[in-house]
């Protein structure tokens, strides 16, 4: 019976011309009850993309590594203590930070080092903080190579303190900390990616689920009838396996009486 409401109901929306057809109802309620009946296949895809990332991020991508040297920013004229020696020391840390990455600091470093790279590429690899209200500068170099980045990031920090002391005539920076071998990858983040895996593969599969739920007009219930087709119903024929069933149930119970 179900399958011929249905060839009604097309056949309903057939006759109404000035119906738009293009427009699609969204029940909220239909979509939540969708998503509650599929929530299983919705976190089995999540996990599955969750594994996956992480998977690929710890086997597939290359890691990268950090060291991370510091140097003080000192000059002749002032104190450690002075607010004179404040100010300026602020102010030869903005100088320093472009010098350390200056193309004469990065050419003497590849020289040096024998690396195989630009002065430019190695400059990417570099990057310079200045902890707030301090006159230190942390010097980090990022390489695929632990081992690597450690000395380039002594280096950097050796090379630039003498070329600043002779560029600038004041005392050279004092590199207060040299760089460690890193044993933990800076990036990419294996939890990070897991997760990011994760929260796709549900929001993936969930639009699936949503889509399909908003799509799917099929007639089942006498409820759809009221909704699509604007009439009540009058009158349920049970289905076939339903009459069959209460048949039996009905013989069985005779069966029992007479015995």
């Amino acid at each position: 019976m179900l399958d011929n409401l249905n060839s009604n109901f097309e056949s309903s929306k057939a006759q109404r011309p000035d119906a738009n057809d293009d427009e699609v109802e969204i029940d909220l309620l239909e979509i939540f009850y969708a998503l509650k009946k599929k929530i299983l296949l919705v976190l089995m895809v999540a996990l599955v993309g969750g594994c996956i990332a992480a998977a690929y991020t710890q086997f597939l991508m290359t890691p990268i590594y950090s060291s991370t040297s510091s140097i003080l920013v000192l000059s002749k004229e002032t104190t450690l203590t002075s607010l004179a020696d404040l100010q300026l020391g602020a102010s030869l840390t903005s100088d320093y930070t472009v010098l350390i990455t200056s193309t004469p600091v990065m050419e003497q470093v590849i020289s040096d080092l024998n690396l195989d790279m630009t002065a430019e590429q190695l400059k990417e690899s570099v990057s310079i903080n200045n902890p707030t209200d301090t006159r230190i500068l942390e010097i980090t170099v990022n390489n695929t190579d632990s081992k690597m980045a450690k000395k380039i990031v002594d280096e950097i920090a050796n090379v630039s303190s003498s070329y600043i002391g002779d560029k600038m005539e004041v005392i050279p920076p004092k590199i207060i900390e040299v760089g460690k071998i890193a044993t933990v990858r800076t990036s990419p983040s294996v939890k990070k990616n897991a997760a990011l895996g994760f929260l796709l593969g549900f929001l993936a599969c969930a639009a699936i689920v949503v889509v399909y739920a908003v799509m799917d007009d099929t007639i089942k219930t006498e409820e759809d009838i009221e909704k699509y087709l604007g009439v009540s119903v009058l009158a349920k024929v049970p289905d076939r396996k339903d009459f069959i069933n209460s048949k039996n149930r009905k013989s069985k119970n005779k069966n029992k009486k007479h015995h």
